[in-house]
């Protein structure tokens, strides 16, 4: 049965393979990078060695696990942007390369718009028109998504995504990177209303993160003058509190754009949709507002070829292809 699409994610510090079969995603294939977590973040130099070492066995053990040669093959599909420069030039190049070789076609990705497609490879599926919350360490959206190839950008933050917010203020306590999900960790055992954060208010439906940032750092420098265990004691209320606002400003607005849009359909898409904090909040604001949640599978939220090859699935039928000479785009709107 045809299409057959391997698609190849290379973004930022995941090597991915997928392989998809007439839309149905058979596998989903991710080498991770530890070599980072020293560092205290994503090092691109190191990202980009990792993914030329890794992206060989990647392909084969996806191609193996689905029981699919390369002369089966119908598409090549790739991550060409947002991203690290370094990284996508890995996945791009051996995605090229492959293309030619076999004498198929080439399909582009948007990273962003693959998250949000992410809802479709499993059950349940959301309709058009839906509002998708996407979140990660580079981009904070809300996005308006009208079919599987026409979505719009309705509000983004004006400086930092939220999962940087997160992964900051890990570092600011001394946790280990990546220290996103261990706030969501420790937050899970804390007091949410503990402490109080100032936030940075935007108008319309953007975001702004920098401005909790700094006071997330100036209120830790104040406390621990008085009491220098201050974080050591208090660890799981300060994550739980810090959890709390930064969530609570994501979800305000996407309550504002389902009250401008007139949707009653949610779903959340990227990294920090992972945030357990998130996805019960949305849930249970959800069943309050009368909205149709939809939350991906944890497999699905952080950086996957999984949601690359579904959206390369819709490219194809459209007969969406790339030339040959495409290159990767750190900065890719998610319009292209």
């Amino acid at each position: 049965m045809r299409p057959v699409i391997l698609a190849i994610e290379s973004s930022c510090d995941e090597t991915s393979a997928s392989v998809i079969r007439n839309g149905k995603v058979l596998n989903n294939i991710i080498a991770s990078q530890a070599v980072h977590q020293k560092y205290g973040g994503v090092v691109p130099e190191l990202a980009s060695r990792a993914h030329q070492q890794n992206i060989v066995a990647v392909v084969d053990a996806a191609l193996e696990d689905a029981d699919v040669t390369k002369t089966a093959l119908d598409a090549i599909a790739f991550t060409r942007g947002p991203g690290l420069m370094g990284a996508l030039l890995v996945g791009v190049s051996f995605a090229k390369g492959l293309a030619m070789g076999l004498k198929i076609p080439l399909i582009e990705v948007n990273h962003m718009q693959a998250h949000v497609l992410a809802h479709f490879i499993d059950e349940p599926r959301p309709s058009f028109p839906f509002l998708c919350l996407t979140v990660s360490g580079g981009h904070t959206q809300i996005v308006l998504v009208k079919d599987y190839l026409d979505m719009e950008v309705i509000g983004q933050t004006q400086d930092d995504a939220v999962g940087e917010a997160f992964d900051k203020a890990a570092k600011i306590l001394g946790l280990p990177y990546p220290g996103g999900p261990l706030i969501d960790k420790y937050a899970q055992q804390g007091n949410p209303r503990a402490y109080k954060f100032s936030e940075t208010v935007m108008p319309g439906l953007d975001f702004s993160f920098s401005g909790i940032k700094t006071a997330f750092l100036y209120f830790l420098r104040d406390k621990k003058k008085d009491n220098p265990a201050f974080v050591e004691e208090n660890l799981n209320d300060i994550c739980a509190s810090l959890q709390h606002h930064l969530v609570s400003m994501l979800l305000t607005r996407v309550e504002q754009a389902c009250a401008q849009t007139g949707i009653r359909q949610v779903a959340i898409a990227g990294g920090v949709s992972a945030n357990q904090g998130l996805r019960q909040r949305l849930q249970s604001l959800g069943e309050q507002r009368g909205w149709e949640v939809f939350i991906p599978a944890f497999q699905y939220c952080t950086d996957n070829a999984g949601m690359i090859a579904m959206a390369a699935h819709y490219k194809y039928q459209r007969g969406l292809f790339a030339p040959l000479n495409v290159a990767p785009l750190a900065r890719m709107p998610l319009s292209a």
